[in-house]
């Protein structure tokens, strides 16, 4: 009940959105159920029933690839402040959304199958006649478990995935910058400076306070074991220095070596030890770790597009290699695109930059891991309906029109899924741009960044796409 009244609530923007992921859903259904029939008009070929049904595959990913971003820019199903305690926390929002795309989902779903009966004459009695009557298994009783199966796909994989990508996830401790952190022996940790050999037991070297507990002891303890703690302090301090072992400080407390150099102070007055000082080249950097990934796997489909362009013949439909080969070349994309998308914005700042170049590469780097990914899709989406255009020539097979469906849902999925994401990215950095506005950055300086930012990228992956798409067509056009 709270899911419908958030979809009747939601804004215009939001509620076309969610139209979209319907209307995929339903070529997606429609598509399922047209591979059902010809499986029920050919009975003795299986094997081309099954290709078929592969090839859903890809409308069925793009629809789901759909639903998520959808489901990540719904405003109506953020966690917000003081939800939780009516009942409505990460959880319960997450599943919120869930179920919001299923209901989407299932309301596409039900339109494939008035379609389909309709085209079927089921509900009007006059059958439709054309190219695509032997996918819709006239005058033969459909199976009503497989049609419920096929239905009820689309709905399951988008609810499971926007559960997935939006499930609750527990904050990562972060590391104390002021913490100690032993290296070596007799430790429990790493430290992030390296050491050289001999480092830890150099005289002189460790000047940090090893434990706070006898400090915090001698606090608590009368005034007279205060005065005799200190003497016994000072006395073990000069046999300390004259047999070279380490210093102790007031209280008791023992000093242990460090540098040879004592470390400078932190903000809070405490002395910052080698091993709390933060290595820069250490940190992580999510938007570039996938780009040598993507680039194997995306060598790995070109390399099955290859074997499976030297095995087919022209006069059949492309088999399951070339499915597969398609399906790496789009998944190593998708892994690329952030890292490419990172390497686009550090060119932009290369070489003396001015303020709008350096404005529009930072953008870009800051946006690499939400339209990256997208961008990677849609360029995959674009080599592929070059091979495709490639492959269905003059020579080859027919393009039908559960072909030109498939490759609608597909291509446009791919672009809904970039725009959506464009779309998000530019309701999270509306901070930043009414602060740029508020210290005197002309409009018209956000609007030169952001057309910057485009054919940056148009400049990028415009040429990739050829390059791929060049690359997937020449083994099939053989």
């Amino acid at each position: 009940m709270l899911a419908l009244r958030l979809t009747r609530a939601a804004r215009l923007a939001v509620q076309l959105r969610r139209l979209l992921v319907a209307v995929a859903s339903a070529g997606t259904g429609f598509l399922l159920l047209c591979a059902l029939g010809h499986a029920l008009t050919h009975p003795e070929a299986p094997g081309a029933s099954a290709l078929r049904l592969a090839w859903c595959i890809a409308p069925l990913a793009a629809t789901v690839y759909l639903a998520v971003a959808v489901a990540r820019t719904d405003p109506g199903t953020r966690p917000r402040p003081g939800l939780s305690a009516i009942g409505l926390g990460p959880g319960r929002l997450m599943a919120v959304s869930a179920t919001t795309t299923a209901l989407s989902a299932a309301l596409g779903s039900v339109a494939a199958l008035l379609v389909f009966l309709q085209l079927r004459g089921d509900l009007t009695g006059a059958p439709a006649d054309g190219a695509v009557t032997e996918a819709l298994a006239l005058g033969q009783r459909l199976p009503a478990p497989a049609v419920v199966t096929l239905l009820t796909l689309v709905p399951a994989a988008a609810s499971a995935a926007v559960a997935l990508n939006l499930r609750p996830r527990a904050p990562r401790p972060a590391a104390s910058a002021g913490s100690r952190r032993y290296g070596r022996f007799g430790a429990y940790g790493w430290g992030a400076a390296r050491e050289t050999f001999g480092t830890y037991g150099r005289y002189g070297a460790r000047l940090a306070p090893a434990s706070s507990a006898s400090a915090s002891a001698s606090a608590s303890a009368s005034a007279s074991a205060s005065a005799s703690a200190s003497a016994s302090a000072s006395a073990q301090l000069a046999d300390g220095r004259a047999a070279g072992a380490a210093p102790v400080g007031g209280g008791g407390t023992l000093l242990t070596q460090a540098s040879d150099t004592p470390p400078p102070a932190t903000a809070d007055g405490t002395p910052a030890t080698p091993d709390a000082v933060p290595d820069p080249t250490a940190a992580p950097r999510p938007h570039t770790t996938t780009l040598p990934w993507g680039i194997a796997v995306l060598t790995a489909g070109l390399a099955v597009e290859t074997y499976a362009g030297d095995t087919a013949t022209p006069s059949t439909t492309p088999s399951a290699a070339v499915l597969a080969g398609w399906a790496l070349t789009a998944l190593g994309l998708a892994l690329a695109g952030p890292g490419l998308t990172h390497l686009c914005g550090r060119l932009l700042q290369a070489v003396r930059p001015g303020a709008l170049r350096l404005l529009a590469g930072r953008v870009l780097m800051e946006e690499s891991h939400r339209i990256g990914r997208p961008l990677g899709v849609v360029c995959s989406v674009a080599s592929a309906a070059y091979a495709a255009a490639a492959l269905y020539d003059a020579d080859g097979p027919d393009f039908g029109p559960l072909s030109t469906l498939g490759a609608l849902v597909v291509a446009g999925c791919a672009v809904a899924t970039l725009l959506t994401a464009a779309v998000e990215a530019k309701h999270d950095r509306t901070d930043t741009t009414d602060a740029l506005l508020r210290l005197g950055a002309p409009p018209a300086t956000l609007r030169a960044a952001a057309a910057v930012r485009a054919g940056a990228l148009l400049a990028l992956f415009g040429p990739l796409t050829l390059i791929v798409a060049q690359l997937a067509s020449l083994p099939l056009a053989r």
